[in-house]
C-alpha cells in the first residue's frame, strides 16, 4: 500500500484504491487519504468519500455495503434511516455501550437519478474489489476482535461470491485469513441482514426481531 497522494496524472481508476491507502494506516490517516481516492469512477458523482467511523481498538467492526444519500452528504457511515434502525437493534441486543467501528466495503455512494432524487444502486463486484485496500487498511488500524457483515454485498466481499446471508446468518464463522491477511486478524465473523432490508420488509417486526437475535450472538461472543 502506498503512502503518497497522487495527482490526476498518477494512477488511474482502473487500478483500484491501493495507491491512495497509507502504508501505515491509522483511522485519522485513512479518513484524510480517502478523499483523494480515484480507484474507481464512483468518486465523480459522489459528494465525498465516506470512511468508517469509530475508535481505533474497537472490539467490534460493523461492515455494510456502501454509504447512502444521507451518508454521502454528511460524510459519516450509518447516519440515515438504516443506521437509526441499526442503533435500535444494537440497543435491543444489549450492545448499545459496546464501542464499534462502522464502515462499508465501498466508500462512495453509487446511485441513479429518478423522480428528482438519488436512488441507491448496488455497487458492482469491481467497485467492491477496487475498494478492498481501504478495508484492509481499516482492519489494520482498528484490529477488531470480531466483524459483523451486514447483508450480501459485505458478506461476499469478505467470504466470496458463494456467500448467502440466509445460509450463514447468526452463526460464528472463522475469519478468512487466506483472503484478508492482516497483522492481527479478527477472531470471528458473524453475518446478518442489512438494516436497510429490514426497513423495506413487509414483515418488519419479524425481520427486526431476527436481526436483534443475530446481534445477541455477538454479545455472547464478546463476553
Amino acid at each position: 500500500m502506498g503512502g503518497e497522494r497522487f495527482s490526476s496524472s498518477g494512477p488511474s481508476e482502473n487500478e483500484g484504491a491501493a495507491p491512495w491507502v497509507p502504508s501505515r494506516p491509522t483511522v485519522p490517516a485513512l479518513k484524510a487519504a480517502v478523499q483523494e481516492c480515484r480507484g474507481c469512477e464512483l468518486y465523480r458523482d459522489a459528494t465525498q468519500a465516506v470512511m468508517g467511523d469509530g475508535p481505533a481498538g474497537a472490539r467490534l467492526m460493523l461492515l455494510g455495503e456502501q454509504p447512502g444519500d444521507r451518508e454521502d452528504r454528511e460524510g459519516l457511515p450509518f447516519v440515515g434511516p438504516a443506521g437509526r434502525l441499526l442503533d435500535d437493534a444494537l440497543a435491543a441486543a444489549g450492545l448499545a455501550d459496546v464501542p464499534a467501528y462502522r464502515t462499508n466495503v465501498v466508500k462512495h455512494f453509487r446511485y441513479e437519478r429518478g423522480a428528482g432524487k438519488r436512488i441507491h444502486k448496488s455497487p458492482s463486484r469491481w467497485h467492491v474489489a477496487a475498494c478492498e485496500p481501504w478495508l484492509l487498511g481499516e482492519l489494520e488500524a482498528v484490529s477488531p476482535v470480531g466483524v459483523v457483515v451486514l447483508g450480501a454485498t459485505a458478506g461476499q466481499a469478505v467470504l466470496g461470491p458463494s456467500f448467502r446471508v440466509g445460509a450463514s446468518r447468526g452463526a460464528r464463522l472463522d475469519w478468512p485469513a487466506d483472503r484478508f491477511a492482516v497483522t492481527r486478524p479478527p477472531q470471528w465473523l458473524l453475518a446478518t441482514t442489512h438494516p436497510s432490508a429490514v426497513l423495506r420488509s413487509r414483515q418488519r417486526d419479524t425481520d427486526f426481531a431476527a436481526l436483534v437475535a443475530d446481534l445477541a450472538v455477538v454479545r455472547q461472543l464478546l463476553a
